[in-house]
């Protein structure tokens, strides 16, 4: 949960230079969770320590989502190792100068294994071999075969790695691969959550600042007009307020439900029984593809808004917005599609075990909800969060009712099924923010401006953003026969 928090503001400021860190991070969990005692005396400090990074690679020229379909080859060999050999695309971090070693994990079939996904293996895959003292060695049969020219993140190298015969170690069981590599995977979804967030936190306080300096046209309201200026600054115009406040209610609603979500993966790790570490991971597995499906979209839009503020000169280079906008939009589109992670959601989360998570979750904001209903300052909010929680209760049956006899009705409610759920998960953390900002103003805090703040911004989401549910549960109900009425050739 901490460094949650402290990484935040390492992808605001640059979230290219701060994925050679957060790619080590999610390698070492790997090799932690599934490598040997001896992989993890070999690689672990050095990479804890920042000398070495990590990747992962996973997608190949002709597969992307359809891991089945990956060519790269594993060959035991007599001393336990393996020569791997195959081409991995799009490898972030892949190739540079930046570490003394970079320890590739790399998806591969061994040689004889089934030729879908229960055949794949994880290995670890050095630049650089590591001598048996822990010195750097030779140099591996990895080579990077170009650097891709990108949308935005060009501070990241992404790489096309061509693996010949280069030697690599099996993590873990053989043929039990996306298991190990899903730790990792899990890990970056997170990641790339917080990357959508950090995205559009910096946006959104760059047109703060913008909003509040240039002056164009006259308040609405008489009394809102500097009456010593031409014009008013933009910021006292009600449609740039609606870019503001709807950024600045993701980004403080999106910040506790991804620290929220990190605490999740505390909890699962180190609560002292059974039953708690459980409940955080299911928590946690049904909303990893929420955190960074959700997160990602309304984080982009929250950077496109932010641009939008600065008119044409947002779209200028030199003034940086069109940045944020191009390193945000890389985060739906990797570790998993958006609309992959919404999938996920429906297709894998909310039947696990039966429902449990999904039921967990619904009770749980309903108690809160009603705990706060009869509240004079909270009521409000509450009454909105458990409409929005009973839209997504609706919606959730209607899936179970008919995801069945059309699988299609499934895979065209996700997206917004996705979106219901985090339009709720944010709703949650509105009203707990609220709860806790009444109760210290009710103390006599210090920061009162702050809490007051909070109040009102609780109730902009209550009144602005939760009334989307209605409309997605309609489109989830609405089925699957016009989207996919048309033929192929029609299109």
């Amino acid at each position: 949960m901490l460094a949650t928090a402290v990484t935040e503001y390492l992808l605001s400021a640059n979230q290219a230079f701060e994925m050679y860190n957060g790619l080590t991070q999610g390698a070492i969990a790997s090799i932690l969770v599934k490598g040997s005692d001896e992989q993890k005396q070999t690689y672990l400090p050095n990479m804890v320590s920042g000398r070495w990074t990590g990747t992962m690679n996973l997608t190949e020229p002709h597969c992307g989502t359809d891991l089945g379909l990956l060519k790269t080859k594993a060959e035991p060999q007599p001393d336990g190792s393996y020569k791997i050999t195959g081409t991995k695309i799009f490898i972030s971090a892949g190739e540079h100068d930046l570490s003394e070693n970079i320890i590739h994990l790399v998806l591969a079939k061994i040689t004889g294994a089934p030729d879908n996904v229960k055949g794949i293996s994880l290995f670890i895959v050095p630049k650089f071999l590591v001598n048996p003292d822990g010195s750097i060695g030779e140099r591996n049969g990895v080579s990077c075969g170009s650097i891709e020219e990108k949308m935005g993140i060009h501070g990241n190298s992404t790489c096309l790695l061509n693996y010949d015969g280069a030697t690599g170690y099996l993590i873990g069981t053989a043929e039990k691969g996306l298991e190990a590599m899903f730790i990792m995977m899990n890990a970056a979804r997170l990641g790339v959550g917080l990357q959508g967030l950090a995205q559009g936190e910096i946006a959104y306080q760059n047109a703060v600042s913008y909003a509040k300096e240039r002056r164009q046209g006259r308040a609405l309201v008489p009394d809102q007009r500097d009456p010593e200026a031409k014009a008013d600054p933009i910021i006292v115009h009600p449609d740039v307020r609606r870019m503001l406040m709807e950024a600045k209610a993701f980004n403080e609603g999106a910040r506790a439900f991804v620290l929220w979500g990190a605490l999740q993966v505390d909890i699962s790790r180190k609560a002292q029984t059974e039953e708690e570490r459980e409940a955080a991971n299911d928590l946690l597995s049904l909303m990893t593809p929420v955190i960074k499906g959700y997160l990602t979209d309304k984080g982009f839009e929250a950077a496109v808004n932010a641009q939008q503020i600065y008119g044409g000169h947002g779209y200028i280079r030199e003034w940086g917005m069109e940045q944020f906008v191009r390193d945000a939009r890389i985060a739906q589109i990797y570790e998993g599609t958006n609309g992959i992670q919404a999938l996920d959601l429906v297709g894998r989360k909310l039947p696990a075990n039966g429902g449990r998570a999904v039921q967990a979750f619904f009770k749980l904001v309903g108690e809160e909800a009603g705990s706060a209903k009869g509240d004079e300052q909270l009521g409000p909010i509450a009454a909105a969060l458990e409409r929005t929680n009973n839209d997504l209760q609706t919606a959730t049956m209607w899936l179970m009712q008919n995801a069945m006899a059309n699988a299609n009705n499934a895979g065209a409610a996700a997206y917004p099924y996705m979106h219901m759920m985090g339009i709720v998960g944010l709703g949650l953390m509105w009203l707990r923010m609220a709860k806790a900002s009444k109760a210290a103003l009710a103390n006599g805090a210090e920061d009162a401006d702050f809490h007051r703040n909070k109040l009102i911004t609780a109730r902009f989401f209550a009144d602005k953003i939760m009334p989307e549910t209605n409309a997605l549960r309609r489109k989830i109900e609405s089925g699957s026969e016009s989207l996919m009425a048309l033929p192929a050739e029609a299109f």
